[in-house]
């Protein structure tokens, strides 16, 4: 299955700001992180991320509210301590390795005979996608490849940095060409850097009786109004237990991160870990394909959190394997996929 590139283009004033070609920009561009673990910036990170339409497509008039008076008052504390559990003395781990994969990235594509500008840039918090348009924007740049880490497509991140960049670009009173790079959730090269992830686990640690993908959850009248996300997590995860050649008894698929009441996509990772348990599965081995960079939500929630629950139901040996990040498959593949588009479509 090929890689979706969707194309945009704005030409209000197709006057060149530099004699010779700039090149090419590649924004990078990932969820985004809190500056720091204290509630203060929690709560600006949440009210941002919460207040954006594709996460929470509730009507404004009813939660207006409910965000301010209740989310924004109670759960910034809560947030900030798991925050707290993750950082690092650098910083946020999701920043950190987002600037090593941007820096990768740029060496990578340095070898080319195209030249790039790689610059990072995320949907909630700093550096934001104003500002990384802005950068690109100031080296005369015409023509921007926007790359969303996001594997599988949702209209709560995908298309979130879409409105994102697209609002933002149409500010713009010069000729600037975006191609978005979407769904890459089947791409070989995408699988077989899983794939090699996992095997290099198993050398070094063993394999255990259950190999578990866990993806970020989204609220099932979501997939119910036709967001495809599910059913290409579930393509991502067939695959990979094809590449590395498991039975069916030998994995499971399931969806972590839920909030609120509603009914979210199922089986949900924390019941799931507890079912394995009582079921005698002593060991089991976590990923996260859905994530390109390690996180809040697997280095605090999976790695830990999802630890507990699997330990205090009776399970013995409980691991994770860290995601792609900045290692040289998960690089190579970003730069397959962006010399690609370079060589199927003319500028």
């Amino acid at each position: 299955m090929s890689t979706i590139v969707f194309k945009s283009q704005w030409t209000m004033n197709t006057k060149a700001t530099h004699n010779s070609s700039p090149g090419i920009g590649v924004l990078l561009s990932n969820l985004g992180t809190p500056d720091s673990p204290a509630e203060k910036d929690v709560r600006r990170y949440l009210k941002e991320f919460l207040s954006d339409r594709r996460v929470v497509s509730m009507p404004r008039i009813l939660w207006w509210p409910v965000l301010n008076f209740i989310i924004l008052n109670t759960r910034p504390k809560r947030s900030a301590r798991m925050y707290a559990k993750i950082w690092t003395p650098e910083g946020s781990p999701l920043l950190l390795i987002s600037q090593q994969q941007a820096q990768a990235l740029q060496s990578m594509l340095d070898q080319e005979k195209q030249k790039f500008h790689v610059v990072l840039a995320m949907r909630y918090g700093q550096p934001s996608i104003a500002e990384g348009l802005k950068a690109l924007s100031r080296q005369g740049i015409q023509r921007v490849i926007v790359l969303p880490l996001y594997p599988q497509f949702s209209h709560t991140t995908t298309s979130s940095t879409r409105d994102a960049i697209t609002s933002e670009v149409s500010k713009y009173d010069k000729a600037l060409s975006i191609d978005f790079i979407e769904q890459y959730h089947a791409e070989q090269a995408y699988i077989d850097a899983l794939a090699e992830s996992v095997r290099e686990h198993w050398s070094q640690h063993g394999r255990a009786q259950k190999l578990v993908m866990s993806f970020h959850g989204i609220p099932q009248d979501y997939a119910d109004a036709g967001d495809p996300y599910p059913i290409q997590c579930k393509q991502t995860a067939m695959l990979l237990a094809k590449s590395l050649k498991l039975q069916d008894d030998d994995w499971g698929l399931s969806f972590q991160s839920r909030l609120g009441p509603k009914q979210w996509l199922e089986p949900y990772t924390d019941k799931t870990l507890e079912s394995l348990a009582a079921s005698g599965i002593k060991s089991v081995q976590m990923i996260c394909p859905g994530f390109s960079a390690d996180c809040l939500e697997t280095l605090e929630e999976i790695k830990m959190e999802n630890r507990d629950v699997y330990l205090a139901a009776g399970g013995e040996d409980y691991q994770y394997i860290q995601c792609l990040n900045a290692q040289n498959t998960h690089i190579e593949m970003m730069a397959s996929l962006i010399s690609r588009q370079v060589m199927d479509q003319s500028f």
